[in-house]
Order: structure tokens, then sequence, then C-alpha cells
């Protein structure tokens, strides 16, 4: 089953280029706040399956014809992995490894949908780079998961972008700015994805191809990604892991558009365009005198 996000808050379920709208099967309230329709949908799937299944009976709309929004918001939870391929880690020459360092926490907000623009922080004096990621759901609450169960805590998969800001600040901050973690276009459950450890990613920045590889050569595999996270805290249903990236990161621009491509999972294109303020350097100035 593919589920979106569309049109303001409703549930959707994509099917045959068709979107099917799935808001009231679901029980959920577009306008609710905060907007945690598709964690209590993910929460609680089993449940409601039969009543998803009855709504692609229904009229179904043009997938093109409607506004995505991101698919999740509001989880619990984005942890992601850093360099969780070993070429990515010979290309930054960083001895950091995901395998070694296990994970650290974006902010939540900075989550932006499959066609909302990469917004670029005011900072001339950094590259903003960008980064191909297969992002995981998590299912259900679990924790001090074993290795043979973790399949059982994943929901689906999405495409993910993680931007970052390069320098020397703390990673959560410079990977936090808001619209830094497009997901999209949908999520695809575990059923429909197959076996996540081998799938084909690509991204491009206008139409040079810059990423491409296969989740077949993480250092840490989803199961163990699961058991570590699960070892330290209580995975939710709704939270979102950022599995890492492979080599080929580098800058974007305004202007770009950056293409992200997964094997049974998904294609996004997101525009890049230039803001206004998130400079700190100035605030860092002050503090060092």
């Amino acid at each position: 089953m593919k589920l979106l996000r569309f049109n303001g808050g409703r549930i959707g379920l994509l099917d045959d280029g068709k979107v099917y709208d799935a808001t009231d099967a679901a029980g959920v309230d577009p306008k609710a706040w905060p907007p945690t329709g598709m964690v209590q949908l993910i929460a609680n799937f089993e449940a409601l399956r039969p009543k998803l299944e009855q709504a692609l009976k229904g009229r179904g709309l043009p997938f093109e014809s409607v506004q995505l929004d991101p698919p999740l918001v509001w989880p619990h939870k984005l942890l992601a992995y850093p360099v969780n391929y070993l070429a990515h880690g010979h290309e930054m020459n960083s001895k950091n490894r995901a395998n070694i360092n296990g994970f650290f926490l974006k902010a939540n907000s900075s989550i932006s949908g499959p066609r909302d623009p990469i917004v670029l922080p005011d900072v001339p004096s950094r590259e903003i780079h960008h980064e191909c990621e297969l992002g995981l759901i998590i299912g259900k609450r679990g924790r001090h998961i074993d290795l043979a169960s973790a399949h059982d805590y994943v929901f689906g998969y999405c495409c993910l972008i993680d931007c970052t800001v390069r320098g020397s600040e703390e990673r959560v901050m410079r990977k936090s700015y808001d619209s830094f973690t497009p997901i999209g276009p949908v999520i695809v459950t575990r059923d429909e994805v197959g076996d996540a450890g081998n799938l084909g990613m690509k991204l491009w920045v206008n139409d040079q191809l810059k990423q491409d590889a296969n989740t077949r050569d993480l250092l840490v595999d989803i199961p163990n990604m699961i058991t570590l996270a699960s070892s330290v805290l209580t995975l939710e249903p709704g939270d979102i892991i950022a599995t890492g990236t492979p080599a080929g990161v580098g800058p974007i621009r305004a202007g770009d558009l950056v293409t992200i491509e997964i094997e049974r999972v998904g294609r996004m294109e997101i525009p890049v365009v230039q803001g206004k303020g998130g400079d700190n350097l100035a605030i860092k100035k002050e503090a060092a005198k």
C-alpha cells in the first residue's frame, strides 16, 4: 500500500496513478493540531486496513492534480545514521562511521514535502550539500529489539534527502534548518518494497547524476539500525530513520532541481530556492569575544 498526505493534511492512497481519499476511513481530522493523523494511522494500521482497502473502491484523483504534503509530519523522533557507506567516509576524509558513532537526531521541523522547495539559508561562505537517503518508517513501539524480529518493526519506506550546511558546528544544528529533510512522495509499506537491503538509489542535480548506490552497501544494515537505536531509546510508530547517504554528495544552489529516485519506493523532484536569514556566524563571533 502507498500512503500519502494531500490537499492540506488529507490521507490518501496511491494506486495506479490515482489518489484515493482515505481520510474518513482513517478517522483523521485534517485540521487537527498537532497534525498526527498519519502517525495514528501507522499505529493502528492493521485494524484500519480493511477500511483503507474499501477506500480504494472510491473515485480517484490524478496523482499530478493533488497538492502533495509531507507524507508524515510530527513524528516522535527523526533519527539519522552518519557515514553509513564506506565510500562516503572516504570522500569526506572522515574517520566517523555509523557502526562506530551510532546515530544522531535531526529536528522534526526540518521535514518538508515532495514538491516543496529546499530553502537555503543565507550563508554565502558555506557549502550546502545534498545527501540521498532511504527513509525508514517505524510501525510499532519497541525497546531492546533483537535482530531476528527487527523487520517486524518496519512499517514502510520513503525517499529522503538530508541537507547539510558544511562547517564545524554541531551536526544537528547544521542539518536542522526548515526544509532540510524532504520526504516522500509516499510511504510504501514494507510488504510492497520487499527486500530493502537491495535497493538501487540515485540522485541528480539538474540533469547530472551525482549519487548512484545500493542499500546492500550499508555499513549498518536496517535490522542493525533498529536494534542499535532501540538499545538506547523506545522506538514509536511513525518514527523516521534516515539510513545514511552514499558517496557523491555535493553542493546545491538556488535554481537547482534535485531529483531522488529509489527502486520500488519512488521519485521526488525538489527545487532549490534562496531564503533569507539563517547566518549564525555573527553569533559565534560575539560569543568568542
